[in-house]
């Protein structure tokens, strides 16, 4: 299935679960606009240089090559609040090694170089992005999770964390706990086993 496809969908059974608890999102004319991807922290280790490796690839560094960790692809579509896909945007992740570690001198030089660490895409013509890394990993006061910024040329439309769903970390987790239940669900995904390693499947809508 396309992953705008699968993304259509997976915003209906939101909807869907919004009825159930009883929330409705604004209205715009007749139609049901979409609920806003919530914002959290930047974090301390967004980069503070330009990467020189900073394609798609994070498990590729350069002419190094990461072994550690379970490889993913983490791939979505990002919308505006009407539904339509966010065209000209370019979309950055950035996340910790195996083993805890950010790519960032804070962190006190200890990522695995091999380790790309941050990624940056343009959206394609339907909004949709794919990332290959690894399935995030847990380090000390946080649950998995994998950041992401959203900008439209100079402007910064977004900055989220995308966590792995049913993860028993998220409940212990001060930045998601804090979250309503809708906007845990809009951030989350399962990581699901494919030919070549996991995937997991993002819907994200900003207000551009």
């Amino acid at each position: 299935m396309p992953i705008a496809q699968a993304l259509s969908r997976r915003h209906a059974l939101g909807w869907a679960g919004a009825a159930a608890l009883g929330t409705a999102w604004p209205l715009a004319g007749a139609q049901t606009r979409l609920r806003a991807t919530p914002a959290q922290t930047e974090g301390p280790y967004y980069p503070v240089r330009e990467p020189k490796d900073a394609d798609f690839d994070l498990l590729k560094n350069g002419s190094l090559a990461y072994a550690a960790g379970h490889p993913a692809w983490v791939e979505g579509v990002v919308t505006d609040l009407d539904g339509r896909p966010l065209k000209g945007a370019s979309i950055e992740i950035w996340q910790c090694d195996e083993t805890g570690h950010y790519d960032h001198p804070g962190d006190g030089g200890r990522v695995n170089p091999a380790f790309q660490g941050f990624g940056r895409l343009r959206l394609d013509a339907q909004g949709a992005f794919r990332f290959r890394t690894i399935q995030p990993a847990p380090y000390t006061g946080r649950t998995p999770h994998i950041h992401a910024k959203i900008k439209l040329g100079p402007r910064e439309l977004l900055t989220t964390q995308l966590y792995v769903a049913g993860d028993p970390g998220n409940a212990r987790d001060g930045i998601y706990s804090r979250l309503h239940p809708l906007d845990q669900a809009a951030v989350s995904a399962p990581f699901v086993r494919v030919a070549d390693g996991l995937r997991a499947r993002y819907g994200l809508v900003v207000a551009a």
